[in-house]
This record gives structure tokens, C-alpha cells and sequence, in this order.
């Protein structure tokens, strides 16, 4: 009769996130993690074979629980854009190891985007369209808009979370909302709130 599998694969993430989170990426490893658990690392061994296959597993994961804390509620393309650049920001702030592990390398994964990727995927150019027919200005030129607050919020989220640069939440939103504005400008556009 085969054993019955009791530590299943959402544990053993969940507690692999956890770590991760807590004490950055080169604290989990197939010893820790079972120590975390309170198991042995067979359970660990049999779902992912190795410490490579828990590796990939956990970019997986940590990306898809990243995403769930960035999604909006809202129907405006620009407030949309907005709470995404706020939970990127806030994650740089709150959960430093997790951002440094999804943003700046250390995931197995590779590059998280290409620049050239940015204004391309289906959700920017959703967001782009958006933002063009509320601004009046060409979707392309959306599309810059965004691409260049990407890359703005990056630099000061990057900052944040290797502790270059420390500032309260509402001053770095602040910051990112004048830049993205300023972009817009230039652009020929304008939010009208």
C-alpha cells in the first residue's frame, strides 16, 4: 500500500514563500524548509525531486503571489495603473527579500521583463488604450507613458528595497504619480480629475 502524502505541495510553497519573505532567497534550501515545516525532507524530495524543481516551483509561486496583491478593482485605466505601481512600491517597503528575489535577479526564472516587453503585453496595451481615449493622446503614446513610470518606479523601489532610500509611503506614491504626470505631459496629455 502506497503512503499517504500528509505535507502537500501548497505547504511546503507557502512555507518556501514564507522564508523567502522573511529571510531572503538563500535561506531556503531543502533543510531549512523541512525544518520550517516540522518534516522530514522526503515530503519535500518527492513533490519537487531536487532543490532545482523547489527552486522553479517557488519563482512560480512567489510571482503568482505577487500578482495577486497588484490587481485592481477598479474600472479606470489610470487609477488601474495606479494601485499597480502602489503594491510594486509597497512590496519594495514591506517584503524587501521578495522584491530583490522577483525584480532584481535572484529568481531562477530569468529577467522578470525586457524594456522592449513592457508597452507590448496585453495588459499594458488594455491600459494604454484606456489611458489614450481619457487623454486624448495616441495609444502608442500611452503606452510610452507607462513604459516610463515603469522604469522611474523601478529605480526608486530598487532603492527602497536594497536600502539606498528610505521615505513614507505616501512621498514615494507622490513622487511616482508627478513623474508619470510629467510623462503624460510631454506626451501632449493630461488626467483630468
Amino acid at each position: 500500500m502506497a503512503r499517504k502524502v500528509t505535507i502537500s505541495k501548497d505547504i511546503i510553497l507557502d512555507a518556501a514563500l514564507k522564508m523567502l519573505i522573511r529571510d531572503g532567497y538563500s535561506s531556503v534550501n531543502i533543510k531549512t524548509l523541512a525544518e520550517e515545516i516540522g518534516c522530514s525532507t522526503q515530503p519535500i524530495v518527492w513533490h519537487f525531486e531536487n532543490m532545482d524543481g523547489l527552486r522553479k516551483a517557488l519563482a512560480v509561486y512567489a510571482a503568482e503571489y505577487a500578482s495577486s496583491k497588484s490587481s485592481s478593482k477598479k474600472q479606470n485605466p489610470a487609477e488601474v495603473f495606479e494601485d499597480m505601481g502602489g503594491a510594486y512600491v509597497r512590496m519594495a517597503m514591506k517584503e524587501p527579500n521578495l522584491f530583490r528575489f522577483l525584480y532584481l535577479g535572484e529568481s531562477p526564472l530569468g529577467k522578470p521583463y525586457d524594456l522592449k516587453d513592457i508597452s507590448k503585453n496585453k495588459e499594458t496595451e488594455k491600459m494604454a488604450a484606456g489611458i489614450a481615449s481619457i487623454t486624448g493622446i495616441s495609444v502608442e503614446a500611452a503606452a510610452r507613458c507607462i513604459r516610463n513610470t515603469v522604469i522611474y518606479s523601478h529605480g526608486i523601489a530598487t532603492m527602497i528595497a536594497t536600502g539606498v532610500y528610505k521615505a513614507p509611503e505616501k512621498k514615494i506614491m507622490a513622487m511616482i504619480k508627478e513623474a508619470s504626470e510629467s510623462f503624460l505631459l510631454k506626451e501632449g496629455g493630461a488626467l483630468h480629475e
